[in-house]
């Protein structure tokens, strides 16, 4: 491999995840910040709570398409075992995007999408398990639930090799860590 190549597309990705769509989108439209509601956090999930389902909708498309395009050039130019890494570095640019003060999305539909052209059945079985949890209201269980699934798909595509599945696993580790304040609340309500 090229390590230019990936020396080059390290940072290229970060940055390119780093593009908040749900705060640029509703700065355009007159809308406050995202992060200032709800959860705090510019995601999918915060934005339907804010504006609907169409705004959502959205932002749901344009994430899962940024994302697609990353793996998909990931794929194009780096050998596979590697491409874990760019998702990675994807959704640490969407977690904490340097053109917005480092506060940005907790990065579940940046890994639906990029996983989707890594492993296609992954995201379909990931997705349709979204939806049968999501009927419980607890919308971040329904998303860790989908990234146990999407992780599994990437190290099964990418073969089991110990460099994607260090990728993967820590990227489902980090977006895990960027839902544990809805997992202490539950884990409060519980107790």
């Amino acid at each position: 491999m090229d390590l230019k190549v990936m020396m080059m597309l390290l940072p290229a990705t970060y940055i390119v995840g780093s593009i908040n769509f749900p705060i640029i989108l509703f700065m355009m439209s007159g809308r406050p910040d995202p992060r200032d509601r709800f959860s705090g956090n510019a995601g999918v999930t915060n934005v339907y709570r804010q504006a609907g389902f169409w705004w959502a909708g959205i932002i749901l498309l344009l994430d899962l398409g940024r994302a697609a395009a990353l793996a998909w050039v990931a794929l194009h130019l780096m050998p596979i075992h590697y491409v874990p890494w760019i998702g990675f570095t994807l959704i640490l640019g969407n977690r904490f995007p340097c053109f917005h003060q480092f506060r940005g999305g907790k990065g579940v539909a940046g890994f639906l999408g990029f996983a989707a052209v890594i492993s296609p059945l992954a995201a379909m079985l990931a997705a349709i398990l979204w939806l049968g949890v999501g009927i419980t209201r607890l919308p971040f269980m329904a998303s860790l639930c989908m990234v146990a699934v999407l992780t599994a798909g990437i190290i099964i595509a990418c073969g089991h090799h110990w460099i994607p599945i260090t990728g993967a696993i820590i990227t489902a580790l980090f977006i895990c860590a960027n839902h544990r304040r809805n997992m202490m609340e539950l884990f409060s309500k519980i107790i």
